[in-house]
């Protein structure tokens, strides 16, 4: 059997790959162009993609041979589900292997913008430092006794949850599911509205996947309601905020600030908006980046492949049925 990489994974998993099957591997630029991934596509039996590869509805139909999709990825928007049902393609993906990392990260950025902590470390670079800051200068915001708001109460918001409970502040969080009482009270969550979430939080950190409903969801009309000393995390997907309106919020100091590590399109260069503004802390989309946890996306991914080849059960597997 032929399958196609649109990037290197970990060499552990190049070497099984390529023991058990005839391996393709794009080398060049990032993604992979899509003319040359429709050419080499048509003919392979499997497929191991990342989150910005775009296998869309024209990609599957050229894949007259492919059996299994394994992104190496916990989102899967950016494959076109309904084609691969109705041409009965395995798809698998890499869930709960970055929960901890993501949470972690988002717990980061979180402390990074209260504290301003970025923002200190441009003032020295850029030899700004002239003084001993006085009482009233550079003043960041106590985490303690502040509430958080967690838009999305799946693996990595619980996981946030958690995490942030030792700095001492409350957690507020809407979900599509509401947590059932027993959850809610091991966490110390309180169940709020959209609208009473984004007004009553110090932070808000998302958590939501991005589908057509959650698209540009974070928009004016949510961030107008959010405090003026408040702030904006996101680890999730960069279009589940209208850019344009968050731009326009942060250029007028209608909140505090923002941490962002997804784009609406990455990656963004120097030119881009949020660049040239200082309260706003901006991440290359790290979310999974650890070394550990890269290498055990590189497994999963590995064996989501060889479990759909082989017809067993994947490790984790999206539902196409």
């Amino acid at each position: 059997m032929r399958v196609l990489l649109t990037r290197k994974l970990h060499e552990f998993a190049m070497k099984e790959l390529k023991r058990r099957y005839d391996v393709y591997v794009h080398n060049g630029a990032i993604p992979m162009p899509k003319d040359k991934l429709l050419s080499k596509i048509s003919q392979m039996d499997g497929l191991v993609c990342f989150p910005y590869d775009i296998i869309d509805k024209e990609i599957i139909e050229s894949a007259k041979k492919l059996r299994v999709i394994s992104t190496y990825s916990v989102g899967y928007d950016h494959i076109d589900l309904q084609k691969a049902k109705s041409r009965k393609i395995k798809i698998g993906y890499t869930p709960d292997v970055l929960t901890n990392a993501t949470a972690d990260l988002a717990v980061a950025l979180l402390l990074d913008s209260m504290r301003r902590i970025t923002e200190g470390d441009r003032i020295i670079r850029e030899g700004n430092w002239k003084v001993v800051f006085g009482p009233h200068d550079y003043v960041g915001t106590d985490l303690e006794g502040k509430t958080i708001g967690i838009l999305g109460m799946g693996r990595i918001g619980r996981a946030v949850a958690k995490r942030i409970h030792p700095f001492g502040m409350k957690t507020a969080y809407h979900s599509r599911n509401r947590l059932p009482k027993s959850e809610e009270k091991k966490l110390g969550a309180k169940y709020m509205s959209l609208d009473e979430l984004f007004e009553k939080s110090d932070a808000i950190t998302i958590h939501i996947p991005y589908t057509k409903d959650t698209h540009g969801i974070v928009n004016m009309n949510l961030l107008k309601k959010m405090k003026k000393t408040s702030h904006l995390i996101n680890t999730s997907r960069g279009k589940i905020i209208n850019e344009k309106d968050l731009i326009k919020i942060l250029r007028s100091n209608r909140i505090a600030g923002a941490a962002l590590d997804v784009f609406e399109r990455e990656p963004i260069g120097k030119d881009h908006e949020f660049v040239k503004m200082k309260n706003i802390v901006l991440a290359p989309h790290i979310g999974s980046s650890t070394a550990e946890t890269r290498r055990e996306m590189a497994e999963i991914t590995m064996r989501n492949l060889i479990y759909g080849l082989e017809g067993k059960k994947m490790v984790y597997s999206v539902d196409t049925d």
